[in-house]
């Protein structure tokens, strides 16, 4: 497995990434306005967008194929996990959380995990940092990792 920087040609495949893995782990558990909410967030004009700006956004792909995508806000905030239903639980978002720590420029990383995600990041290392919230119909646990 390789973790490296997306490019422009990576975003329709990891819009479709975000998708798959969305409607099968979290969809279900939304109200509709989540899922309009996520929906728009995942189009690749959407990725193309926040990474013009100051998010990095990296991809994990197994021979050569893109399988998994992190968005890294500020530096320090993951604002996407999400990795190819078929790849999930075989190293892919512990590899991809890796490379976001390494890039990270503070010495937290923050992240609104899905409740879905939680025990997922907290293996990751991120320990439970505030009250279940809600934005835009998206339900959230903050989270924080603290850095070594």
């Amino acid at each position: 497995m390789h973790v490296r920087p997306a490019k422009q040609k990576d975003l329709d495949t990891l819009s479709q990434i975000c998708l798959e893995s969305f409607d099968r782990a979290l969809a279900d558990t939304l109200p509709a306005a989540g899922r309009d909410t996520f929906k728009a967030i995942a189009t690749p004009a959407a990725i193309a967008a926040r990474l013009a700006e100051d998010n990095q956004v990296l991809v994990a792909e197994i021979a050569g194929k893109p399988v998994g995508m992190l968005e890294l806000k500020a530096g320090r905030h993951i604002a996407m996990l999400f990795v190819a239903p078929a790849q999930q639980h075989k190293g892919v978002g512990k590899a991809l959380i890796n490379a976001a720590f390494e890039l990270a420029t503070e010495q937290s990383v923050t992240v609104s995990a899905s409740l879905p995600s939680v025990g997922a990041y907290q293996k990751y290392g991120f320990e439970l940092a505030g009250e279940v919230a809600e934005s835009g119909g998206l339900v959230y646990q903050p989270m924080e990792a603290t850095l070594p």
